[in-house]
């Protein structure tokens, strides 16, 4: 593979860290100083913990994409390692998922006290989100193990 599309690969996954960096230190420690009503404030509590608990998989999530890729670069995709970087990737998106619908009820207390609805459904969003992304990770894990194997046994015959 071309190693100016894992170069922009790596360069999103950086963006994506930095991003949610951001996002954790700026937004939500603001958000548990100063929340929007003081009455809402047993509810919002539960959410930012898990927000940011859910931050640590998403890390760890990225990681392992990274030195995926890297795998890529050093036309090394096709191993062991690329399988079990896949795995951690498939279980700390399952991980997240669960935080998000741990989180889930209380967003939907915050929603009927503040009237709004909608905010169950950006609740979801993660949810479906990490659903996808583990599918799709078990996906391409099991074909890489079975490309894996299909190697392995051509070497055997050759």
């Amino acid at each position: 593979m071309k190693h100016g599309s894992t170069l922009f690969l790596k360069i999103a996954v950086f963006l994506m860290g930095v991003s949610v960096l951001a996002l954790s230190i700026l937004l939500l420690v603001d958000v548990v100083k100063n929340p929007a009503n003081p009455d809402y404030a047993h509810i919002l509590y539960p959410i930012v913990i898990g927000l940011f608990t859910s931050v640590i998989p998403f890390f760890v999530a990225l990681y392992q994409a990274f030195k995926l890729l890297n795998y890529i670069d050093r036309n090394e995709a096709f191993s062991e390692r690329s399988v079990k970087h896949l795995k951690n990737i498939k279980v700390c998106a399952i991980i997240i998922g669960s935080l998000y619908t741990v989180i889930l009820p209380f967003v939907f207390l915050l929603a009927q006290l503040d009237d709004a609805p909608g905010l169950v459904i950006v609740g979801m969003v993660p949810i479906f989100a990490s659903i996808v992304i583990a599918v799709f990770a078990a996906v391409l894990q099991k074909l890489l193990q079975e490309a894996i194997n299909f190697k392995i046994e051509n070497d055997l015959t050759v």
